[in-house]
């Protein structure tokens, strides 16, 4: 790949912004990327400054999500718990909180496991 603006020159990377090939004269380092010298910097400074908020707003979505885990696994113990104690006095009633419990203990794993996807 040749340079976009000498194309009589090799390529040394290329513009994060509009992706052309850029040699060493026409590219400049912006925040460990390059970018069109006087042509595309300030874009790409604004690129790299977006994909640091995703990448925090990614780890914010990760921990509620094994929170809303937390949350779940706990509560789910307690109905199967409680189903299960009181299932000689209750009867029916306590097999449907057991099943509450299950519930909330698959919600508990399938939260957790979305959350692996924010890592």
């Amino acid at each position: 790949m040749n340079c976009y603006y000498h194309p009589d020159r090799p390529a040394a990377g290329l513009c994060k912004y509009c992706q052309r090939g850029l040699c060493a004269e026409d590219a400049a380092l912006v925040e460990d990327s390059l970018a069109c010298k006087n042509h595309h910097e300030e874009q790409v400074r604004g690129l790299v400054l977006l994909e640091a908020r995703a990448i925090l707003q990614a780890r914010r979505v990760g921990a509620g999500y094994v929170r809303n885990a937390i949350f779940y696994a706990l509560v789910g113990i307690l109905f199967s718990g409680f189903g299960w104690i009181q299932l000689r006095f209750l009867g029916l009633q306590a097999v449907f909180f057991m099943l509450i419990g299950v519930f909330l203990s698959y919600a508990a794993v399938a939260n957790y496991l979305e959350s692996r996807k924010y890592k």
